[in-house]
């Protein structure tokens, strides 16, 4: 079997903040449940089990992400770790990450973070004004916890991540941005485009025109090279992976590849689904309890959510940057909003700056 990559959602769509632009809180309105409430250990026990299984001895990685993950509660992190420790009996190498709002760390999770070594994302939109929308319940911005969430990891030396919600808002502030948190010590970020609702075609600045992300790509970009040039790196995830591309070698990022690929996210009570943005009754592959992983990737319903990302439009067999562009990568992210004009502007104003990394081909 090849590695195993896992999504997981102990708490599903359960969070403490209210940001406005949260695409899981649409996607789990678009079916018949809106939450599976907390993950349960025996749940946990049997995933983890099969997920070894199927793996047979390759790596394995396992994902927390939600609604927010750490509602699930510390205790439930620290029995699934030790669960996975006991039942690895191949020896699969075991990843972790988890993608939080950091709202919930202090000292013990940060301990356990880098006790763990997860690979922890912490979910931050720029400065107090670019944050704007990651707000609490009662209407304030979150930045101040994220950032205190920052300095407590940094004290653990646990990794992490940046994550922003690329809106029409930030992609305008884009430089000012990166600079910001370049300013902070915060070397790897990754930017993700704000998604409309399935079905909406609302405009407001939360949702990018592809004026607006040419800008944000060509702006940041030229600021990553400078960096890099001047020995001062900052990695951008998807940065790196078109720098990736354009070495001919392998890339990590979903969405990158112009197609999808074989992944599973378990939702609280088991469910299994293929991608995290289609956690859709429609995508419902099955359910870990009564189904293996085996049956449910060799299943119609995976194969064709395969096969769906396959085709090439025909504007992009003949595309100049099809081979970086890749049809404009995620195919939730193109149901929002198509970008292909954005794209084209960046890799044909960027293109010669690539050449900056040859030097990372022999490496």
């Amino acid at each position: 079997m090849p590695p195993v990559s896992l999504m997981i959602k102990p708490a599903s769509s359960l969070c403490n903040l209210s940001c406005e632009y949260c695409f899981y809180k649409d996607v789990s309105e678009h079916r018949e449940h809106l939450g599976f409430g907390k993950m349960d250990r025996e749940t946990a026990r049997i995933l983890i089990e099969k997920a070894l299984e199927f793996a047979s001895g390759e790596s394995v990685a396992f994902a927390f992400q939600g609604g927010e993950p750490t509602l699930a509660g510390l205790d439930f992190f620290r029995f699934f770790v030790e669960t996975a420790k006991k039942l690895n009996t191949k020896n699969s190498t075991i990843f972790y990450s988890i993608q939080t709002n950091g709202t919930l760390i202090d000292n013990q999770w940060a301990r356990f973070f880098a006790e763990n070594k997860f690979l922890v994302g912490l979910s931050l939109d720029g400065s107090y004004k670019d944050n704007k929308f990651r707000k609490k319940p009662d209407g304030q911005n979150s930045y101040y916890k994220i950032t205190s969430a920052a300095e407590i990891l940094k004290r653990h030396n646990a990794d992490f991540n940046i994550l922003t919600v690329l809106t029409g808002y930030c992609a305008e502030n884009g430089e000012e941005i990166y600079k910001f948190f370049r300013s902070r010590g915060y070397r790897y970020l990754q930017f993700i485009p704000c998604l409309r609702p399935f079905d909406s075609t609302e405009q407001s600045e939360l949702y990018m025109t592809a004026e607006q992300y040419a800008g944000f790509l060509i702006k940041v970009f030229n600021l990553y090279v400078k960096d890099y040039v001047r020995g001062n790196y900052v990695s951008i995830r998807q940065f790196d992976n078109w720098v990736r591309s354009f070495l001919h070698q392998p890339t990590e990022q979903c969405g990158i590849m112009g197609h999808c690929t074989h992944q599973f996210v378990s939702e609280a009570n088991g469910n299994i689904y293929p991608c995290d943005f289609y956690c859709t009754d429609e995508y419902l592959l099955g359910n870990i309890k009564t189904d293996t992983f085996f049956s449910m990737a060799t299943g119609e319903k995976a194969k064709n959510f395969i096969r769906e990302s396959l085709k090439i439009p025909e504007r992009c067999k003949k595309c100049n940057v099809y081979p970086l562009c890749r049809a404009g990568g995620c195919k939730r992210t193109q149901l929002s909003e198509d970008y292909c004009r954005a794209y084209k502007q960046f890799f044909t104003s960027c293109l010669p700056l690539f050449r900056v990394f040859l030097n990372e081909k022999a490496k």
